[in-house]
């Protein structure tokens, strides 16, 4: 039969209640009391039971994560920082992949109140009056990561993206660049890669933006579509919406003869491995992606422990890495 908390209190010779204080850190016990109970939990090898104490306390020291994609890079940087974080509130995560499927989303929204999560940090793409609506419903404090709420109803944590968009124009241009292209998932799909691109276009002093867009933001699907543009336009720099379309950049103006950087200069955002692992290697806005995540289980926990929070729209700084593709 499993121990129980009955059983600790008996070896130790006190009240359950007690055990329960030692457990909980509800109210001051003596140290000799406190000793007694911790050594007669190691001998039983008891192991309190996190659903019985949930229901008890009505927290249950977990937090729901949401994410568009879990294999990718960027976002296993982000939940690094998310965990880390959850581990020093002691908290733990339920991790759910929602594949960018709004009816996905907001099902995994009920699947965490159902789990009787104490929070949830979300990451999406776009955010609709459906997210807005299951939040609502399900009660839950909530921190956006890499996401933002373009009428700030819902707490996050981002960077400034249609500045990093224009510092990307920018750069490009002081390195001689007169046709910049943009490639990105499709317009109205991702309000992130909405406002670099804006911000891109603002940076250009009126010169006309090629927008190369594709359906999923894919390296596959991207790599004929920049093919064909790059055949149709004169391009000579590219700013891609994320490491795997600049990687995509690379490849396909490679695969029609191109030199890069000297044909084509292509600066990407992010910084996850890919930058580092293709050739040549490639420049990127930086975004600090365990950050993303630290940062925002660090506002979820301010939200839990009723902490004062001064931002609820917190701004992260960006940066440019130069490497050889620029």
């Amino acid at each position: 039969m499993p121990v129980t908390i009955y059983d600790v209190a008996r070896e130790a010779k006190v009240s359950m209640a007690t055990v329960s204080r030692v457990l909980n850190g509800t109210a001051v016990v003596k140290e000799e009391t406190k000793k007694r109970v911790l050594d007669a939990i190691a001998a039983l090898g008891y192991r309190p039971n996190a659903v019985a104490r949930g229901l008890a306390s009505k927290k249950t020291q977990t937090i729901g994560v949401i994410v568009p994609d879990v294999s990718a890079a960027f976002v296993a940087e982000v939940v690094r920082g998310i965990e880390d974080i959850a581990a020093m509130y002691a908290y733990q995560i339920i991790l759910t992949n929602s594949d960018s499927q709004l009816e996905r989303e907001i099902d995994l929204v009920g699947t965490m109140w159902e789990k009787q999560v104490d929070g949830i940090i979300y990451m999406t793409d776009k955010l609709r009056k459906e997210h807005i609506s299951a939040f609502e419903q399900a009660q839950i404090p909530v921190v956006l990561c890499a996401t933002e709420d373009p009428e700030r109803r819902i707490p996050s944590v981002n960077i400034d993206n249609r500045q990093a968009g224009a510092d990307a124009g920018q750069y490009l241009m002081q390195r001689g660049c007169k046709h910049i292209a943009f490639v990105t998932v499709e317009e109205g799909r991702s309000v992130l890669a909405d406002r670099r691109g804006r911000g891109l276009q603002a940076s250009l002093n009126g010169q006309p933006l090629i927008r190369i867009e594709t359906r999923d933001g894919r390296y596959e699907s991207a790599l004929p579509r920049i093919q064909e543009c790059l055949k149709e336009h004169e391009i000579d720099g590219i700013v891609a919406a994320s490491d795997e379309l600049g990687l995509a950049s690379i490849h396909a103006a490679q695969d029609l003869g191109r030199s890069i950087p000297q044909d084509l200069k292509v600066i990407a955002f992010d910084n996850t491995r890919l930058a580092e692992m293709v050739r040549p290697k490639m420049s990127v806005i930086a975004q600090p992606m365990y950050d993303f995540g630290a940062v925002s289980m660090r506002l979820l926990t301010k939200f839990l422990r009723d902490e004062p929070v001064e931002n609820y729209t917190v701004i992260l700084q960006h940066n440019i890495v130069e490497r050889l593709s620029t």
